[in-house]
């Protein structure tokens, strides 16, 4: 079964509670089977809508890594990031 890529690209409007969004997303995410492979680094914007933070996950499936977004821990921590970010959020399934 191929991994997955969860691409997150963020624009935070409230620190403080996008910061406890990110506190529980964190353990949702690994508890899922998810690695973070990228976490708000440096960033280069050569098209489209610049977001300042931009976040990638691989996860063992994209069965897993839907099944982390649908999840009660992560949603719990997504309610933070409602209203403290504006968001674009893909899972993509990576090559063999």
């Amino acid at each position: 079964m191929p991994t997955a890529l969860w691409i997150a690209h963020v624009e935070v409007t409230d620190a403080d509670a996008y910061g406890l969004y990110a506190k529980g997303a964190g353990p949702a995410i690994a508890a899922h089977g998810g690695v973070f492979l990228a976490r708000g680094g440096r960033y280069v914007q050569l098209e489209g809508r610049d977001r300042a933070r931009n976040v990638v996950a691989r996860f063992p499936s994209l069965e897993a890594a839907v099944a982390c977004y649908n999840s009660a821990e992560y949603q719990a921590a997504l309610a933070h990031a409602k209203g403290a970010s504006v968001r674009d959020l893909v899972v993509v399934e990576e090559i063999g």
